[in-house]
């Protein structure tokens, strides 16, 4: 379950963020509904890798997130399928580059839409992380850092841009099966030609933790009423998301989505008529899926 280096990376790898983490997996799996009916144990395992919930705190945590898979299975998945409807439709005729980054923008709705519901979980379960956890989620986040330092940033150009076209490849296949090697190569001299910015993606990475570990050891030192925690965790979503819009970083992250939809693009131009089925059929089996789960199957 993969997806594409693109500033959605926004939706991993934070705790703030958790459950948009997991239903940007879920868009990745080519068995929805099963990982979909297992979602509420797969999200509580990966907070549990992180903070190592106990006793009431992990009880709370496994309500909060059942309550929160119910809304969202009644209220969202229709309108997934509908996403995935429209995308059916826009790769059966000619897509263009602005097709692609209006469902760029269309998924990043859903996403923070998802992220503002989930507030109030989120706010229940911050305020019960102690600092022992804290530590404990610093060194997940390092361990994490380090493994994407060997993976992406270390070692030779070739090395690099391998990992990262094996990244993107492994996310084509699930759509359109597998690539001749005649396309493939096409495809790696789109890849490399963009320049290997892995480092300045691991900064933004490690900016986004260290605001999540800030405000964590705020609420640890401040101790603020559950209203307050609630508006702050609502800034911290707002900045975090918006961080796209930054003077800082806008540019980097609008060249990142122009190269990334070309990339994908190109792919779509060079699909087969058989690629191209194979990706309306797993298309048709997730809205399928989607479908089956908003009527509770």
């Amino acid at each position: 379950m993969k997806k594409f280096n693109t500033p959605d990376t926004l939706f991993q790898r934070t705790i703030a963020l958790c459950l948009v983490a997991l239903f940007a997996l879920l868009a990745a799996c080519s068995s929805v509904r099963f990982t979909y009916n297992q979602g509420d144990t797969l999200l509580y395992w990966w907070l549990d890798s992180y903070a190592d919930l106990e006793g009431q705190q992990a009880d709370i945590a496994k309500r909060d997130i059942d309550k929160l898979f119910q809304w969202h299975r009644q209220t969202q998945l229709r309108d997934y399928a509908a996403l995935l409807g429209t995308m059916q439709r826009e790769l059966a005729g000619n897509p263009t580059q602005a097709d692609l980054i209006n469902i760029y923008k269309e998924i990043r709705v859903r996403g923070e839409r998802l992220a503002a519901r989930a507030v109030p979980e989120m706010t229940t379960l911050a305020l019960s992380i102690k600092p022992d956890q804290i530590a404990d989620i610093e060194s997940k986040f390092n361990a994490k850092n380090k493994e994407y330092r060997e993976k992406f940033i270390e070692g030779s150009v070739e090395k690099r841009q391998r990992a990262r076209f094996k990244k993107a490849m492994d996310q084509l296949e699930l759509w359109f099966g597998r690539f001749s090697n005649e396309q493939e190569d096409a495809l790696r001299r789109t890849m490399n030609a963009r320049p290997l910015d892995n480092d300045v993606w691991l900064e933004e990475r490690m900016w986004r933790q260290r605001r999540i570990l800030a405000l964590l050891r705020k609420f640890q030192q401040e101790k603020p009423h559950r209203e307050q925690a609630a508006a702050q965790i609502t800034a911290m979503q707002r900045e975090l998301f918006g961080r796209m819009e930054s003077p800082e970083r806008k540019a980097f992250y609008d060249t990142s989505l122009d190269q990334t939809t070309k990339f994908i693009l190109a792919a779509i131009r060079i699909a087969t008529p058989a690629q191209k089925k194979h990706a309306q059929e797993r298309m048709q089996g997730w809205i399928n899926d989607f479908q089956a789960l908003a009527a509770g199957k």
